[in-house]
């Protein structure tokens, strides 16, 4: 696909009336969605591969499991602070080539990270990786809510989610895999090639689209780019998604990452490779996420918001249950939950956003990473003062007050949120 095509098939879409899509207009939302999936892919799967072999990490650096996940999830640090960044400056990058660089330059750390020696530059390593996965993933959200349409974002949306998902599982199954046949080196040389393959997709794909002005996307000055927190922080459904993003991620970080070192232990024991395929849990989340976007426009954000968490709190209750194939379900029923509450949850921000859409992108990515750093903290803590029953404990608390949170997610079926800023 040139650059042209791309940008040629949001045009399509946008000047063909209802009833009259052709199969060539079909094809090429398909070909968007798989092309957007892959990016995604591509520029998150480094986030969360390399706990799928924290174990052997924590044995290379001598280190506490907690100390160990802490340094892992630092990358959640540099996520929330880029995003923000991000969102303060982006009225000066342009789309295509912050994607498309910031993925070239994300193998830098990544190759580093082949080589450290202690837990501290790891550590920063990780940072790094974090700060320039998040930029992309922040221009590419930009870049597809200023050439997308209403419909058409919210099925990029949720191709970018799905591809998030894919990066969850075939990165950690991959690291393990990895790990286990060649060894620490090989494997971050490896997702080092991935990233600059994600660069080169980028560059051929996105149109080299100007950051527009008009249409509450850019602020022009500090001033305004601290009315518009401001404003965000005022509108209720926005600061409730904001917090529900921490929160989400929160839960994920403490389950998938201290799952491994529970599952490492008696009386499961397993080994570096068992454990990568253990996130085959991933796999129907990689089939129900694209759906939901269709499911919260025909059934309301709200209650369907509700039953995701509800998936996810059904499968916490079996991890405590000393059964390999009972816990795998319950991990399953998690990511499938999770992923789909944080879907809605993305889509719902250029919704319910009255302006700048970006900026409430990434004070939303922002609170999201954030969630992910404390979720290592604290729950990296809880598992080795008081052991894994404490995290399930951590996660269900977390669960419940994002339930609660989602009072503030207002909409009618098959209707636009009130301010919505998507065209």
């Amino acid at each position: 696909m040139n650059e042209a095509n791309f940008l040629n098939e949001h045009r399509l879409k946008r000047t063909t009336g209802p009833g009259t899509a052709t199969d060539d207009t079909e094809r090429g939302d398909l070909k968007r969605a798989f092309v957007i999936g892959l990016i995604s892919f591509l520029t998150l799967v480094d986030l969360f591969a390399a706990q799928a072999i924290l174990p052997t990490l924590a044995g290379r650096y001598s280190v506490s499991p907690g100390a160990m996940g802490s340094a892992v999830n630092a990358s959640t640090f540099g996520m929330a602070f880029a995003g923000l960044c991000v969102a303060l400056i982006n009225k000066k990058l342009n789309r295509r080539a912050g994607v498309w660089i910031s993925l070239a330059l994300l193998s830098l750390p990544t190759l580093l990270l082949a080589h450290s020696t202690d837990l501290t530059s790891f550590a920063l390593l990780r940072v790094a990786q974090g700060v320039l996965m998040a930029t992309a993933f922040t221009l590419t959200m930009a870049y597809l809510a200023e050439e997308c349409t209403a419909t058409q974002a919210a099925g990029a949306m949720a191709a970018y989610i799905t591809g998030n998902v894919a990066s969850n599982f075939i990165g950690r199954l991959l690291a393990a895999s990895v790990v286990d046949a060649a060894g620490l080196a090989i494997n971050f040389y490896v997702f080092a090639a991935l990233n600059l393959v994600g660069a080169i997709l980028a560059f051929i794909s996105f149109t080299d689209a100007k950051p527009r002005t008009t249409m509450g996307i850019a602020p022009a000055t500090l001033r305004e780019m601290r009315e518009s927190w401001v404003s965000h922080l005022g509108n209720p459904p926005l600061a409730a998604c904001f917090a529900i993003g921490f929160l989400i991620l929160f839960a994920f970080i403490g389950i998938f990452t201290y799952v491994n070192f529970m599952l490492a232990a008696s009386p499961f024991a397993l080994s570096a490779a068992t454990l990568g395929l253990v996130y085959f849990v991933f796999l129907p989340s990689m089939i129900t996420t694209p759906f939901a976007g269709v499911v919260a426009t025909s059934f309301g954000v709200r209650p369907i918001y509700w039953l995701a968490l509800g998936i996810s709190a059904a499968g916490l209750a079996l991890l405590t249950i000393g059964v390999l194939w009972i816990v795998a379900v319950g991990l399953a029923l998690i990511a499938i939950g999770l992923f789909f509450a944080q879907a809605v949850a993305t889509a719902y921000v250029g919704r319910a956003a009255l302006g700048d859409r970006t900026s409430a992108s990434g004070l939303y990515l922002g609170s999201y990473y954030l969630g992910g750093l404390a979720g290592s903290i604290v729950n990296g803590v809880l598992f080795n003062r008081l052991g894994w029953s404490a995290v399930v404990a951590s996660t269900a608390i977390a669960l419940l007050f994002a339930a609660g949170l989602g009072r503030y997610l207002t909409g009618r079926r098959g209707a636009p949120v009130p301010g919505n800023g998507l065209r």
